[in-house]
């Protein structure tokens, strides 16, 4: 539960002159128990140097967008980070030396990546989820039961698609929707996934989960769950419709981080989910 009588929550935006970053920049400015107090790029952005409220379309912030972490006369809170897995390795680092808390909406992070974070989190609070919408989260729990009451003989299949420009797949959206089935069903899903079929793949091995992916247009995201069984099937599906839940959410995991102890988060432990 947010604390209204604190003071505003200081925050860090990466990636500030990038679609996400500018949405995050917007959210924190139009919400009133948070201020920015840092945007950072890379150091090839050709904004640098440009004031953050500005590029986000929200007027002047007094926040110019910088390579360079703050320095210490600078005190964040927190730092809210959709960039990509090398610079979120390096935004990681940076905010367990300083103690910030970490929300990481990063995704195609690799299995070296996710354990270089959990390290991190062993010195400041991280928040990471593949989606950070209310609705993806609620869905992921709803998925985790449904393959939970439901024996092998139903074929688990994860549909997601997404615009032209995006750079991983299957989405870190559908893998965390598969994670919710295999907890479900109690199994490892590195060890029962299918990412890619082509050519003669032979019958569906029983229980393994299955990830399609769809790329084309402007597509924000759209997510289905398939429990397909003998002469029926269930269908679960999230259809975004506007990026800007993604930084409201990232936003509350700020807010909800303030007082947290040290570790590794999910945005089902910021919804009470988990």
């Amino acid at each position: 539960m947010t604390d209204h009588s604190a003071p505003p929550l200081r925050l860090i935006v990466t990636g500030a002159s990038g679609r996400m970053g500018r949405m995050l920049v917007k959210a924190i400015a139009d919400h009133p128990e948070t201020v920015l107090v840092a945007a950072l790029d890379a150091p090839n952005s050709a904004l640098l140097g440009q004031d953050a409220g500005l590029v986000a379309g929200v007027g002047a912030l007094g926040v110019t967008i910088s390579p360079d972490f703050p320095d210490s006369t600078i005190k964040a809170d927190a730092m809210i980070d959709f960039t990509i897995p090398a610079a979120t390795r390096l935004y990681a680092e940076l905010a367990a030396q300083h103690h910030v808390a970490h929300i990481i909406g990063t995704t195609g992070l690799s299995a070296d990546d996710l354990a270089f974070i959990a390290e991190q989190a062993r010195r400041t609070c991280i928040i990471r989820s593949g989606n950070m919408s209310l609705g993806v989260n609620l869905l992921a729990a709803m998925v985790q039961k449904v393959a939970a009451a439901l024996d092998p003989s139903f074929d688990i299949e994860i549909v997601e698609m997404h615009h032209r420009m995006k750079i991983d797949a299957p989405s870190g959206t559908a893998y965390l929707l598969g994670e919710a089935a295999a907890a479900g069903r109690q199994i490892a899903l590195a060890d029962h996934s299918i990412r890619s079929r082509d050519g003669e793949t032979g019958k569906r091995p029983e229980g393994d989960i299955g990830f399609a992916t769809l790329r084309g247009g402007t597509v924000i995201g759209d997510h289905s769950v398939i429990f397909a069984g003998n002469g029926e099937r269930i269908t679960l599906s999230h259809h975004a419709e506007d990026r800007s839940l993604f930084a409201s959410g990232a936003v509350k995991a700020a807010l909800w981080s303030r007082g947290q102890p040290v570790g590794l988060y999910s945005m089902m432990d910021v919804l009470g989910l988990s």
